[in-house]
């Protein structure tokens, strides 16, 4: 059986937070999700640092990154992930309801691996996560 790896959710929106966590569940993805506020916390996730010092240091099967967030956003955070030798492996999906063609454009030249507008409908979100997260945790496989 495949190791289920951690999928790392950077959202700082409770209740997109809520439906993700809901529509993993809801579609028995076991894979742990481990949620940070914004990207600040998320690099200190990745990089085992502050209150993330002990945590084990395999890498996330995916991080679901939101773009619009205090202290650090996603497209800095997209940047500081894709030129860590470290990290820049990790495969990255803009989860955003950033519709704007210049957030669009920033992250593909980033290295994104997938840009998907968060669903205003609550049934079309569950079925977007639902699929992101079969995808990108359990059927991809990461050079890692």
């Amino acid at each position: 059986m495949k190791n289920l790896k951690t999928i790392l959710l950077v959202e700082d929106n409770p209740m997109d937070v809520e439906l993700t966590l809901e529509a993993l569940s809801e579609h028995n993805l076991a894979n742990r999700v481990v949620i940070a506020n914004d990207g600040v916390e998320a690099l200190e996730y990745l990089r085992c640092e502050g209150q993330y010092i002990h945590r084990n240091h395999e890498n996330p099967a995916v991080v679901l990154l939101d773009i619009k967030m205090p202290r650090m956003d996603g497209i800095e955070l997209l940047k500081i992930i894709r030129f860590d030798k470290q990290l820049k492996n990790i495969p990255v999906v803009m989860l955003t309801s950033s519709r704007e063609e210049p957030d669009l454009m920033k992250c593909y030249e980033l290295g994104v691996n997938a840009y998907v507008i968060k669903p205003v409908d609550f049934k079309d979100f569950i079925d977007a996560v639902k699929h992101l997260g079969i995808f990108w945790a359990l059927l991809n496989e990461n050079p890692f």
